[in-house]
């Protein structure tokens, strides 16, 4: 393992947290590109039982025509941009699995958010790999164990880093990225996965 790389020491998890994935000009050069170019959208979500505006913008992007679907939402996929698969053969060339899609997150500010959930999607397969990229504002990544809740753990994901999640991560952990009162800027978030 390098000194650039950390790994959580947390049971029954292995997630790797890359701080220096992309240089600081590479990941603003991805950041404004996508912040401009990307075909936002707010879906609403349905959360035990009730409609609500999901509190975050996204975007769905892959090499196939599998859709994605989570919270009531089904999102169909636009084709991979050149950018998208330049970083994802960057994060291939790290962990030699091979993505197939990209969920994207735009964080406008602290109100935006998402709330406590497992990547734990039938069509993810039985043991999810989330390779996920930030760009722009840091913000806390929390964790927490599903069946103990008093195990947690919280680490700030910083302007250009990785953070990849695989094994039995998702059967044993939910997380989240919460509000916020500060006034701060904006993220946006690449999430690649392996749809089966």
């Amino acid at each position: 393992m390098s000194e650039s790389e950390l790994r959580l020491d947390l049971p029954q998890s292995n997630i790797t947290y890359y701080p220096d994935f992309l240089t600081a000009k590479a990941a603003l050069r991805y950041f404004e590109l996508f912040k401009e170019t990307i075909p936002w959208q707010q879906d609403d979500i349905k959360v035990f039982g009730k409609v609500y505006a999901q509190p975050r913008l996204t975007a769905f992007y892959g090499d196939s025509s599998k859709t994605y679907s989570y919270s009531n939402i089904t999102m169909q996929p636009l084709p991979f941009t050149k950018e998208l698969l330049e970083i994802k053969q960057k994060i291939e060339g790290i962990d030699c699995a091979v993505f197939n899609s990209c969920l994207l997150n735009r964080y406008r500010n602290g109100r935006d958010s998402n709330g406590w959930h497992a990547d734990d999607e039938k069509e993810l397969g039985q043991d999810p790999i989330i390779a996920s990229v930030s760009l722009g504002q840091e913000r806390p990544f929390h964790l927490r164990n599903k069946k103990n809740s008093e195990i947690k753990h919280k680490i700030v994901l910083g302007h250009g880093s990785l953070l990849l999640m695989k094994g039995s991560t998702q059967h044993y952990w939910q997380h989240q990225i919460p509000k916020t009162s500060k006034q701060i800027s904006e993220r946006i978030n690449l999430t690649f996965r392996i749809l089966q």
